[in-house]
């Protein structure tokens, strides 16, 4: 009988304490709430949810909530692309703008074959650990090969083909995972303002002469094209594309560059649209290019 009274008593404590939680917790949740824009779920909703980070942010919510809060342009969201710039148009009632896909640009041509002074290497075989061993190649800005690239990325988008990391971009989405892990900084994001733009496939500043010495197909800044074309520049003895000026009535000047290169560097990169393709039907089409031309030879004494 007494075992019967213990074990009522129990009970009873713990349901009497249950119902004072359930006040409290219930009493907290009222007072300390705070509240959420409704338009932050709404974009949130609207978004794919693919947490890449391409926008910029860590994650889709993250972003939800700058561009609810903070005004952050409605068109940076890589994965859901012009749809979705016009969901979120739609529910923040603003205007989309000029929407400009970002893909990511290889700044390197040369495969296995084309690269000289190349040495065994049985370290890691990843570009990170490659790029602090010196003499691995003898070009210290040229793609290691080893495809910290390719695993970086979820979308099976880039692969290493003959030594080179080479982009499909049927499958990119640009989210920049590939140009966040590449250890050369070789891999930036480039606006594409059309399918398919043009590009200089290389990113040695080294003179010429030095650059012969260790690449078969690597820019040697005799200024060719940049004396045809006036959206290419030389900057440290390299030819670069000024995107801001890249426009498809520039296109035939940059032909004819490309023409003119003794190196072949000025490649066409991308997906072809059947207009593009039909202008540049002549042209080989690696993938690789940009004017953000820096490698970690800029920040550090390694030279690998």
């Amino acid at each position: 009988m007494i075992t019967w009274i213990t074990l009522a008593l129990a009970a009873g404590t713990m349901l009497g304490m249950a119902l004072i939680m359930s006040f409290v917790l219930g009493w907290a949740n009222n007072k300390f709430r705070v509240e959420v824009d409704p338009r932050v779920e709404a974009v949130i909703n609207a978004l794919p949810g693919a947490n890449c980070g391409g926008c910029g942010f860590v994650g889709c919510s993250e972003y939800a909530v700058a561009v609810v809060a903070d005004n952050v342009p409605i068109n940076k969201c890589l994965v859901g692309g012009e749809s979705c710039a016009i969901e979120l148009s739609r529910i923040m009632g603003v205007e989309i703008g000029e929407s400009i896909p970002f893909r990511p640009v290889v700044h390197c041509g040369a495969h296995f074959e084309d690269r000289l002074e190349r040495t065994p290497y049985y370290g890691e075989k990843r570009c990170s650990s490659a790029n602090l061993v010196a003499g691995v190649q003898g070009c210290t800005y040229g793609c290691l090969g080893f495809g910290d690239c390719t695993r970086a990325c979820d979308y099976d988008a880039i692969h290493i083909v003959d030594g080179l990391a080479t982009v499909d971009y049927k499958k990119c989405i640009g989210c920049g995972a590939c140009a966040k892990v590449c250890p050369r900084n070789i891999i930036t994001i480039t606006p594409f303002k059309a399918e398919r733009i043009m590009a200089v496939t290389c990113s040695n500043k080294d003179k010429g002469k030095d650059v012969m010495a260790v690449c078969k197909v690597g820019c040697i800044g005799c200024q060719a094209c940049a004396k045809i074309s006036n959206v290419i520049h030389m900057e440290n003895n390299l030819s670069t594309i000024d995107y801001d000026q890249y426009s498809s009535e520039c296109l035939p000047d940059l032909l004819k560059a490309c023409e003119k290169c003794p190196r072949k560097r000025l490649v066409f990169i991308g997906k072809p649209s059947e207009k593009d393709a039909e202008a540049a039907a002549f042209m080989e089409a690696p993938d690789i290019v940009e004017p953000d031309f820096k490698t970690t030879v800029d920040d550090t004494e390694w030279r690998g």
